[in-house]
């Protein structure tokens, strides 16, 4: 029997703090064969990345192996080598990693340099790890480009990261890992930032190259959706330790520990029963909320909370500092929503498509080029332009709305303690004494399923889920009608996923908060969400209350959307043949009647109740 190219066995991992030693990989086994991909499968804080590090020796300094082996075959040398008692900085370990072991990291924004070009950070792997000049290796580095699908592979040599979209940024990561060719290629929650679309697309590369290479994947991930869709066999790890392993059949056909089968019931499905609840595997439960359930909500609108209406918004960028030619970009082409009380409504589409300009346009941190924003608080004065508001009732809007920010990590301030970033809201706009804000703190913190004893604690003390629910806390001091959320699920892994969504459905349910949920993900969206409306170039080209938009979708983009995301169902695979490029998001490729060419924008067409779709000329019943 042929030797597997990574065996991993009995490996532990500790960590050395202030309270005392910590375990994090507690005697994990694993082996990846030659030519396959095995999934690593688990929680944030399982112990995925830091058996990842542990294989490329890139610990960090609190950490050490603590035991066990980490074998590696070279199939170039024919020999075995233990890295785990390779010192990490020696020659032999520097000439494996990044030479026969490559790895692409989560974040590709924070793992490429701002100050160098993708072509230089690229070439310069090739540069370390081969004998070859550096006219080579440009060469070699525009056929890797071209490989990875840029759409320029030459203009990338001279290319900087935050000149890159996300999906271009990962392409970027990729193509330095592989352009050693490696025998073994570590991929750490590789799509996990990017849309459902884009992920679609890295996906099927990193498949096409495998098959090509031949390398083995080691693929890290909590997205079972992603692993039905590209594993050959699967590893589940909870607290450091292996819970289930076996091929992809298997694990998905006969799931057998009660950690994966929870696992499972945590992600959201299309086609989900009406009233049924994600489970995640830590229910977030919160005696405030459901004290407040029986209490009465505050008087309705008779229309719309907020009415969007023609809202247009265009950048004019300069194509470099002593350039004379402009580019003119349009955010949002003439968009119109209605959000009405106590319902949520779901935007979805690719990054860059508009949304989050959206949003801040909404909560008037932008203003648009044309259109109106009108906000009905249900207090008797009727709708008001958002943009006409000054002084105190521009304060009562800022209190109405409020926001949920994408990234849990970056938008709270490190420096404040929990009871400052939740009290903070209420000093500024002079709410209650002292010991009233500080009840009001506890009670927030209760809301959102959190002890009202870490009041003391600063954000880098709590876990991704635990900063997100913090975030919410601090949106809700002030008790607004409407929350804007942007992606405030997409970095979380699917346990955590399922508490924030579950808390936002019990927080709308018992407050009678109403949502204007921003997500590139259907599956997410068609959870949370009574009306979804699809976003593709600034555009809104579909829009319908979401049984009618699953069950019926009918706009080519929508259509691609939905084939985008990724279900932990063997029985459903990705239909990757409209993902194969961008022409499912290029409004002049969609077919009649939905082409749009240039400044067109269409008109939105009713097909059925509450179900509307963009089309251009003839209308639908025309073309059919």
């Amino acid at each position: 029997m042929t030797a597997p190219l990574l065996s991993i066995r009995d490996l532990t991992v500790d960590f050395s703090a202030d309270t005392g030693d910590f375990r994090a990989v507690d005697g994990l086994s694993l082996d990846v064969p030659a030519g396959r991909t095995v999934a690593l499968v688990g929680e944030s804080g399982s112990g995925k990345s830091v058996t990842a590090q542990a294989i490329l020796r890139i610990l960090p300094k609190a950490a050490r192996i603590g035991g066990g082996r980490i074998l590696f075959t070279d199939p170039r040398r024919g020999r075995s080598v233990d890295i785990a008692r390779l010192a990490a900085e020696s020659s032999e370990m520097r000439a494996l990693r990044g030479g026969r072991i490559a790895m692409i990291f989560q974040e590709p924004m924070t793992s490429l340099s701002p100050l160098h070009t993708v072509g230089d950070q690229v070439t310069e792997a090739l540069l370390l790890h081969a004998a070859v000049s550096r006219e080579e290796a440009r060469r070699q580095a525009v056929a890797v480009f071209e490989r990875v699908g840029f759409p320029d592979p030459k203009r990338a040599l001279v290319t900087y990261p935050f000149e890159l979209s996300g999906g271009l940024r990962q392409r970027a990561m990729i193509a330095m890992a592989l352009i050693t060719k490696p025998d073994l290629l570590v991929a750490d929650e590789p799509t996990t930032a990017l849309d459902v679309t884009t992920q679609a697309q890295i996906l099927d590369l990193l498949r096409d190259l495998q098959a090509e290479t031949g390398m083995a994947m080691l693929l890290i991930t909590h997205d079972l959706g992603v692993v039905a869709n590209v594993a050959d066999s699967v590893a589940v790890l909870y607290r450091g330790r292996l819970m289930e392993a076996g091929s992809r059949e298997d694990v998905f056909r006969r799931p057998g520990h009660p950690y994966l089968k929870a696992l499972m019931r945590a992600v959201p499905r299309f086609h989900m029963q009406e009233g049924e609840r994600l489970t995640p595997i830590r229910e977030v439960r919160s005696a405030v909320l459901a004290r407040k359930a029986g209490e009465p909500h505050r008087p309705d609108p008779p229309g719309p909370l907020l009415a969007v209406r023609d809202i247009a918004k265009s950048y004019t960028l300069r194509a470099g500092w002593f350039s004379g030619t402009v580019r003119r970009i349009d955010a949002v082409k003439g968009v119109s929503l209605e959000l009405w009380p106590n319902r949520t409504l779901g935007l979805v589409g690719e990054s860059g498509c508009g949304k989050t300009t959206l949003s801040k346009i909404v909560m008037r941190a932008i203003r648009p080029d044309a259109g109106s924003v009108t906000f009905d608080d249900g207090g008797g004065a009727g709708p008001r332009d958002v943009f006409a508001l000054k002084d105190r009732e521009l304060k009562d809007f800022r209190r109405a709305v409020q926001f949920v920010f994408q990234d849990p990590f970056s938008s709270l301030n490190p420096r404040m303690t929990v009871y400052e970033i939740l009290t903070e809201p209420l000093r500024i706009h002079g709410v209650g004494t002292p010991d009233e804000r500080y009840e009001r703190a506890k009670e927030l913190l209760d809301m959102v399923g959190l002890d009202t004893r870490s009041l003391r604690r600063y954000p880098h003390a709590f876990s991704g889920g635990q900063r997100q629910r913090l975030g919410i806390a601090r949106a809700l001091a002030l008790k607004p009608r409407v929350l804007l959320c942007d992606e405030p699920v997409s970095a979380l892994d699917v346990s955590v996923q399922a508490q924030v969504l579950n808390l936002l459905k019990d927080l709308q349910a018992s407050l009678g908060i109403s949502y204007l949920f921003v997500s590139h993900n259907l599956a997410v969206v068609d959870y949370i969400a009574d009306t979804i409306a699809v976003m593709c170039r600034g555009r809104i080209v579909e829009e319908a209350p979401k049984a009618a938009l699953f069950r019926n979708p009918a706009h080519p983009y929508t259509r691609a959307l939905l084939a985008a995301v990724p279900e932990p169902d063997l029985d459903h695979p990705l239909d990757l043949k409209l993902l194969m490029s961008d022409r499912f998001s290029d409004p002049a490729s969609w077919p009649e009647p939905f082409r749009l060419v240039g400044a067109e924008t269409g008109t939105m067409q009713e097909i059925s109740p509450g179900h509307c779709v963009r089309v251009s000329g003839s209308s639908l019943r025309q073309a059919a």
